[in-house]
C-alpha cells in the first residue's frame, strides 16, 4: 500500500484559519490551572507555552464555515505533544457541552500522542469524561465530525479521536493506538510499517475519507448540509403520476431483465437522481465490503442515510459478504442517531455462501440487520432496485414503505436453486420463478410493496430517465417520511401477514 507523504504539520490556529470563514473565529477558552504541581512540570509547560503560542494542547471555540455557525476542539501538537492532562480535559469537556447545549455541530481535530505522562492516571482517566460528554453530544441528534491530523495516538484516539459520525484523516498520518516508539522501546523491535496510516485506515474502512487540510471545509460543509438539512417543513413534493396499467412482463423475463449487466444500480441512481452525496466507508470497525455502498444523500431537499447493494461490487468470487451487513448496521446507527430517514436499496445475486462466510456469522448477521431495520427510530424506505436473492436481500426489506423498479424480485434462492430443491435440475426455474410470486408485481398485490416505478421497457435501456424517476419516487417518499415519523415495529412487520 502506498502511503502519502506527510505534510507539514499545520498548527491549531493555521487549521482554524484554514476551515472557517475568515475573522468569524471566537474563543470558548479561558485560562488553565493545574493546582500543585512540581517546579520541573511549571517549567514545561511555560517552555510548551513559549514553544506553541497557546496556553494549552487543546484549542476551543466557534465559528462560521461557509456561513454556518460551528463549534470546534482543536489539537496543538506543538504543547507537549498534544498530551491531554486534566487542564486540557477540563476545556474539552466544557466545550462539548456547550455545543450540546447551545445545539451547534462540533468539529473535531485531534493530533496528540495520548495522556500526559508528567500528570499519570489522573489525567488517563479523562478520556472517560470526554467520552461521555461526545456520547451526550451525539446522544442530543448533533453532527459529531472529527478529522483526524499526524499524529494521533493513544487515550485520544482511544476515545474523541474515534467517536466521529464522519471521520476523515490528514494523508500520511500516524493513526494508531500504541505508539511506535513506545512500541519499540517496549519489543525492542519496530512496528510494521503502513500499519499505522490514515491510508490503511481507510483501506480497513475504519475512516470514511483520506484529504489533505485545503479540502476539509468543502466535506464538511456537504456533510453537515445533509445532516442538518431540515427534518420538517420541508415542501410536499407531488407524487410522480405512475405509468397505468404497467405492461405485463412474464416473470421469468423480469428475472432475466434484472440480470442484465448493463442494468443501472445504485452508483448511477446516486449520479442521475441525487443532489448531493458524501460516501462513508466501512464499519469504522476495520471492516469493508465493495458490495455495499453507504452514503449521507439528498434527493432533492430531503436528507437520508443511504445504504444499497452495488452490483458492480458483488462478484462470483466476492459475493456480498457478513461484512457488508455489519456496514449496514453502522449506517442504521447513524440513522437513528441524527434522525435521518434511512433508505435501503435491495440488488444482491445473494449473501455469500463460503466457510469464510459461515465463520463470518453470516445468519446472525442478516438476524441483526433485520432486527435493527424492524426497530430502529428513524423513517425507513426500502427500493427493490434490481435482484432480491435470499437472506441478504431480506436484511433490507423491512420498512415504513417499499418501493420496486417493475422488473425488481425477491426470492428465498434464485430460482434455479429452488428448481434444483423441489426439481433436483435447473431447467424448472422459470417454473419455480411463477410458482414463488418473486416479482414486485406479485410482491405489491399481497401489500409487501407500496408503489411500482415503471421500465420502459427496461431500466438497462434507459439509464438516465429510470434512475430519473426512482429518483423523484424517493424524493416524493422521504419527504412524506419525513413528516410521518418512523413507524413502529408492529406496523413494519404488518405488511407481511
Amino acid at each position: 500500500m502506498t502511503t502519502a507523504p506527510r505534510p507539514a504539520r499545520l498548527s491549531a490556529n493555521e487549521l482554524i484559519d484554514l476551515v472557517l470563514d475568515e475573522g468569524s473565529w471566537t474563543s470558548w477558552d479561558t485560562a488553565p490551572t493545574y493546582g500543585d504541581i512540581s517546579d520541573e512540570y511549571a517549567a514545561e509547560l511555560a517552555a510548551a507555552r513559549e514553544k506553541s503560542g497557546v496556553d494549552e494542547s487543546v484549542l476551543s471555540g466557534e465559528g462560521l464555515m461557509h456561513g454556518r455557525r460551528v463549534a470546534v476542539v482543536m489539537g496543538e501538537f506543538r504543547f507537549l505533544a498534544g498530551s491531554i492532562g486534566r487542564a486540557a480535559a477540563d476545556r474539552l469537556v466544557t466545550a462539548i457541552e456547550r455545543a450540546t447545549r447551545e445545539g451547534l455541530p462540533l468539529l473535531a481535530g485531534p493530533v496528540s500522542g495520548g495522556t500526559r505522562m508528567q500528570e499519570g492516571t489522573p489525567a488517563f482517566v479523562q478520556m472517560v469524561r470526554i467520552t461521555e460528554a461526545v456520547a451526550a453530544h451525539k446522544a442530543a441528534g448533533l453532527p459529531y465530525l472529527v478529522y483526524l491530523r499526524h499524529p494521533t495516538t493513544g487515550g485520544v484516539m482511544a476515545s474523541w479521536g474515534s467517536l466521529g459520525h464522519v471521520t476523515v484523516a490528514e494523508p500520511g498520518a500516524l493513526i494508531g493506538f500504541l505508539g511506535p516508539r513506545v512500541y519499540e522501546a517496549l519489543y525492542d523491535k519496530p512496528f510494521p510499517e503502513g500499519v499505522q496510516t490514515s491510508e490503511n485506515l481507510y483501506a480497513r474502512g475504519i475512516i470514511d475519507a483520506v484529504l489533505p487540510p485545503e479540502e476539509i471545509a468543502g466535506i464538511l460543509d456537504r456533510a453537515l448540509a445533509i445532516l442538518l438539512a431540515p427534518r420538517h417543513g420541508i415542501k410536499p413534493v407531488p407524487a410522480p403520476v405512475p405509468l397505468t396499467p404497467l405492461p405485463e412482463v412474464e416473470t421469468w423475463d423480469a428475472v432475466v431483465r434484472s440480470r442484465r449487466p448493463d442494468r443501472p444500480g445504485v452508483r448511477r441512481l446516486l449520479r442521475y437522481a441525487a443532489s448531493d452525496v458524501i460516501p462513508l466507508n466501512g464499519t469504522g470497525q476495520g471492516e469493508r465490503d465493495p458490495g455495499l455502498l453507504i452514503a449521507l444523500a439528498r434527493f432533492g431537499q430531503a436528507p437520508c442515510v443511504f445504504l444499497g447493494q452495488d452490483r458492480r461490487g458483488q462478484t462470483e468470487e466476492h459475493p456480498m459478504g457478513p461484512e457488508a451487513l455489519r456496514e449496514a448496521q453502522r449506517g442504521m446507527r447513524l440513522a437513528a442517531d441524527l434522525g435521518l430517514p434511512l433508505v435501503t436499496v435491495i440488488d444482491t445475486r445473494g449473501a455469500a455462501l463460503s466457510a469464510e462466510a459461515e465463520n463470518g456469522g453470516m445468519a446472525g448477521e442478516i438476524a441483526r440487520c433485520l432486527n435493527e431495520l424492524v426497530t430502529v427510530q428513524a423513517p425507513t424506505l426500502c427500493l427493490m432496485l434490481g435482484e432480491g436473492n435470499g437472506g441478504g436481500a431480506l436484511a433490507f426489506l423491512p420498512a415504513d414503505r417499499v418501493i420496486a423498479a417493475q422488473h425488481a424480485w425477491l426470492s428465498p434462492l434464485p430460482p434455479e436453486g429452488a428448481s434444483a430443491i423441489v426439481h433436483r435440475d435447473l431447467d424448472h426455474a422459470p417454473e419455480m420463478a411463477r410458482a414463488q410470486k418473486v416479482r414486485a408485481l406479485d410482491l405489491r398485490d399481497r401489500g409487501i410493496v407500496d408503489r411500482i416505478v415503471a421500465e420502459l421497457p427496461d431500466a438497462a435501456d434507459e439509464p438516465e430517465a429510470f434512475c430519473q424517476r426512482v429518483g423523484a419516487v424517493l424524493e416524493h417518499e422521504l419527504a412524506a417520511l419525513l413528516d410521518a415519523g418512523p413507524g413502529s415495529p408492529a406496523d413494519r412487520a404488518r405488511r407481511y401477514l
